[in-house]
């Protein structure tokens, strides 16, 4: 399957960040069938006009064979998709906070997850303590998860976090040449903690930053989940805008 994603500056999400390059062109296996895989719950299938997983993974350069992870996993709806990609000479390793999924309630959906996907490594670890062992992936995504770096809450006990220390330790974890995309809701300029802590937003000018000063290089940027119609005053649970919010999409790279 050939897909062609333009990069040109279209939408708020993309305003005044660099464009690495006018085209990116991936020819690359279909994803149709990690996609149409009959193990993925159907609310994760109802994501998928939305979430754009082809032309995202395409843009992103996911490939068979590599050594992936998915941070702050959550329902673990790209893991399993990435799982498929790689294949089994692959590895996806899925990292979810262990202040999520810890209640009674909740721990059912967890243990579900690890055994409709036992080929993914699954990995509990402290919300503001994330770890893994160095040059450990080839490609790394962090899906509308990135902002809660700058979130703090006594209700689900994620205590203040250090973005540049994350982002240090995810730079070891790559391989050089390695891939981060990053998937964010857009949020205005200003003071990034409170936007997030009322919005759930950021802008995307701090993410960029954040990974730069940690050594990675924006590679490419791409509108394709871009929203102009999207209200970047809203949070983005507010049901007018609920899985309708201007995304950017961004991808970094370690250089060799």
């Amino acid at each position: 399957m050939r897909l062609i994603v333009a990069l040109a500056v279209t939408g708020s999400a993309i305003t005044g960040l660099a464009i690495a390059s006018p085209v990116a062109v991936f020819a690359r296996t279909d994803f149709a069938a990690a996609i149409a895989d009959p193990k993925r719950p159907a609310e994760a299938r109802e994501l998928d006009a939305s979430r754009k997983p082809a032309e995202t993974l395409t843009f992103l350069g996911l490939k068979p064979g590599m050594k992936a992870a998915d941070i702050m996993t959550g329902s673990g709806y790209w893991a399993e998709i990435m799982a498929d990609v790689v294949g089994p000479k692959g590895k996806v390793t899925g990292f979810e906070p262990s202040q999520f999924y810890a209640s009674e309630e909740e721990k059912p959906k967890w243990a579900a997850l690890v055994a409709r996907r036992p080929e993914v490594d699954w990995v509990r670890y402290p919300f503001e303590a994330f770890s893994a062992p160095a040059n450990s992936f080839d490609f790394t995504i962090i899906n509308m998860s990135y902002h809660d770096l700058y979130w703090q809450s006594d209700k689900y006990g994620i205590p203040r976090t250090d973005p540049a220390a994350f982002v240090k330790t995810l730079y070891a974890a790559t391989k050089p040449g390695g891939i981060v995309g990053i998937i964010d809701h857009v949020g205005a300029p200003g003071d990034t903690r409170a936007i997030v802590d009322a919005l759930h937003r950021i802008d995307p000018a701090v993410v960029q930053a954040d990974f730069e000063s940690a050594g990675f290089v924006l590679e490419a940027q791409s509108p394709l989940l871009a929203n102009a119609a999207d209200d970047h005053s809203k949070l983005v649970f507010d049901p007018a805008v609920r899985g309708k919010t201007d995304r950017f999409l961004f991808r970094f790279r370690k250089p060799k």
